[in-house]
């Protein structure tokens, strides 16, 4: 059971880094108009500022589980409301992916390592959708939830910073996939809505 629940949980995370973000779009923009380096720069900010939100999400809840577990139930159940949330925001917006090169401002790499990491940092919505995501995949009734949650903390980084920093290195060639297919939108727009849905009806059936 520990391993098919970890195992949905990196294909879970997988599917939501691969699918268009203000994060691996930022990733995409910066690796175009500044080159590799910088782009592969602001992918350990974000993935440093990641670590912030595991701990605060690991501490707060594993103390609210110690302290009641129907309370953690419907931190479970609100969760997977927020997640179909986002699914259905998902399904309104634009399918097309947009970005522009134009006016982009060329940082060193210093400086856009410390803006992936502010700009993941101070998003609250990064530890409501971590608040979310994470209690779904809690794997174990006996290891620490603590430690459970730096696990799947660890996870996420390590998957997320594959696929970014993937999309840092390959930048010139999916943007040219991007504006040949439109229909590569699509597709990731309804991978997101299958991945948030699908977690989401684990819980709630």
């Amino acid at each position: 059971m520990m391993i098919e629940t970890l195992l949905s949980f990196i294909l879970s995370t997988a599917a939501l880094a691969v699918s268009p973000g203000p994060d691996n779009i930022f990733v995409l923009t910066q690796s175009i108009v500044n080159g590799k380096k910088y782009g592969l720069a602001t992918v350990l900010g974000l993935m440093t500022g990641c670590i912030i939100h595991t701990t605060l999400v690991a501490f707060g809840v594993s103390e609210i589980i110690k302290a009641n577990d129907h309370l953690f139930f419907i931190i479970k159940l609100a969760g997977a409301v927020y997640l179909l949330y986002l699914a259905y925001q998902v399904y309104k917006s634009d399918a097309k992916i947009a970005f522009s090169t134009e006016n982009v401002e060329k940082k060193s790499t210093k400086q856009l390592f410390k803006t992936g990491f502010w700009m993941n940092v101070l998003n609250p919505k990064v530890t409501i959708f971590f608040l979310a995501f994470f209690p779904q995949f809690l794997f174990s009734k006996t290891i620490s939830t603590v430690y459970q949650f730096y696990v799947l903390g660890g996870l996420f980084i390590l998957v997320s910073f594959v696929i970014f920093s993937t999309i840092a290195i390959l930048a010139g060639a999916i943007s040219d996939a991007i504006k040949k297919n439109e229909k590569i939108g699509i597709y990731l727009k309804w991978l997101q809505i299958i991945v948030f849905t699908a977690i989401a009806g684990l819980i709630l059936i």
